[in-house]
């Protein structure tokens, strides 16, 4: 792929539109280069910081015409690559778009900025008593925006869905500069093809997004939370289907293997919880809403489902300050794994009764090709991120044979009714593998589309598809 070496002619241009916002700065350019996705890292020419619809335009309308390629840059918390400027080029940061626009109490609406901190944006739609379900694991740092972009969930998608459930209209800058609206902000459409959705999950490939309208609901008065260790990984994951045939659909239904609860806990320097040496996995399980005698009851049908289960003692969290020492285990693994080892993180997703199936064929697969494994998710989903640790493997293994063992589980998933990614995303890392999901007619439509959207190219090149 071919684009056009940014040039100081283009730098002028840009920094006559922008100030200085536009960096050529080498801190800049290394801190636009990456996301949290493994060690990778692919310096940008140079950042950009618009601060309105208007500028973005402008600079793609620029950008479209000097076949410059443009990738966009939120909070770089992604674990995909999807962030990392392939090519070099531009590196669009919505940053300075953090605006929450307005809450429209009357309608349960609220229309934002795309550089807007997810938990910045909960908390503000909770004073109102109103509430943003989708909570990624790093939603203290990520946006907004890109929560859009990757089609983002995290633990209360198990019960309330993901940011698609949510997002009722977009604004949106095309590659060649038009600006768009994707649909309407009300809560049924059936008008032309849903644009909206198709935007949500597309990673950055066909447009810019620059507004946001989601639709929020009343936000749940009270919640239980309990933490139950399991003697056998592969039990725990199978007690997960269990609660749901009992009609509880928990707030919350989180897995945890011995490992990651361990290494996370020496992360955090937190030994609250006992972990004892027969425990092998643990479920995080919360309920929520507005009548905390309708959950006790729901707690008591849980309880009955996992006393058919051999399990350890179980942990009733008795004060809000214990819940959030939970929580925050949970949403620390990943930074604890990372911490811990050079990694790679595959982000599987198949229907919940077939977790435990899933399970025993990651560490098959571990046995197979020589690695150890640390698996943790969003089991009441059916979505586990597999974290495979370089451990003692030679670099030539680490570069060569991981991807034929990655190739091999995606094969499983696959097999087991599942698919790549729930909400990571494909970006650069996992667009290998798409063919393992879609065969070659549907990859060609997705191809179509993007042809369509971005005849040039120019946008977030090299992610999804070659």
């Amino acid at each position: 792929m071919k684009f056009t070496t940014i040039s100081e002619e283009h730098i002028y241009f840009f920094s006559e539109l922008i100030g200085d916002r536009c960096s050529i700065n080498s801190n800049d350019l290394i801190k636009y280069s990456h996301d949290e996705t493994e060690d990778l890292s692919i310096l940008p020419s140079v950042v950009l910081k618009p601060e309105s619809t208007e500028e973005v335009s402008k600079i793609m309308r620029y950008c479209h015409s000097n076949k410059i390629c443009v990738t966009p840059s939120g909070a770089r918390t992604g674990l995909s690559g999807g962030a990392i400027p392939l090519f070099g080029g531009v590196a669009l940061s919505l940053e300075k778009m953090g605006k929450i626009i307005s809450i429209d109490e009357n309608n349960l609406q609220v229309t934002t900025e795309p550089g807007v901190i997810t938990q910045v944006l909960q908390e503000a739609v909770k004073e109102k008593g109103l509430f943003y379900p989708p909570d990624p694991a790093s939603k203290g740092s990520c946006f907004i925006g890109g929560n859009v972009s990757e089609n983002s969930g995290g633990p209360k998608a198990v019960k309330y869905g993901v940011t698609s459930d949510y997002v009722l209209n977009l604004e949106v800058v095309l590659p060649r500069g038009e600006i768009i609206w994707t649909g309407a902000n009300v809560l049924k459409n059936a008008t032309g093809y849903n644009l909206t959705q198709l935007m949500v999950g597309s990673e950055g490939t066909l447009g810019i997004i620059t507004k946001i309208v989601l639709r929020l609901i009343p936000h749940p008065t009270t919640d239980l939370l309990l933490l139950v260790p399991f003697f056998s990984a592969e039990k725990a994951c199978e007690a997960v289907s269990s609660i749901f045939k009992e009609g509880i659909t928990p707030s919350g239904l989180e897995f945890m293997e011995r490992d990651a609860l361990i290494w996370t806990q020496d992360f955090l320097k937190d030994n609250s919880i006992d972990i004892a040496d027969n425990h092998q996995a643990h479920l995080l399980i919360e309920v929520d809403g507005f009548n905390s005698e309708v959950l006790m009851e729901e707690c008591t049908k849980i309880m009955t489902v996992l006393e058919t289960y051999e399990t350890g003692e179980i942990l009733f969290a008795e004060s809000q300050a214990q819940k959030d020492t939970l929580w925050k285990l949970r949403r620390s693994v990943g930074e604890a794994v990372k911490a811990n080892s050079v990694y790679k993180e595959e982000d599987t997703v198949v229907p919940r009764y077939q977790l435990p199936q899933l399970l025993s064929h990651v560490k098959r697969i571990g046995e197979e090709f020589g690695f150890k494994s640390i698996c943790y998710g969003h089991a009441g989903d059916g979505n586990l991120h597999i974290n495979i640790l370089k451990g003692e493997l030679t670099n030539d293994q680490w570069d060569n044979e991981i991807s034929k063992a990655i190739r091999l589980l995606f094969e499983e998933v696959v097999k087991l009714g599942g698919t790549l990614s729930g909400e990571h995303g494909i970006g650069l890392v996992q667009k290998q593998y798409m063919d393992i999901a879609f065969d070659s007619m549907t990859l060609q439509l997705m191809k179509s589309i993007k042809h369509l959207f971005d005849e040039k190219g120019i946008l977030n090149p090299g992610k999804i598809f070659d």
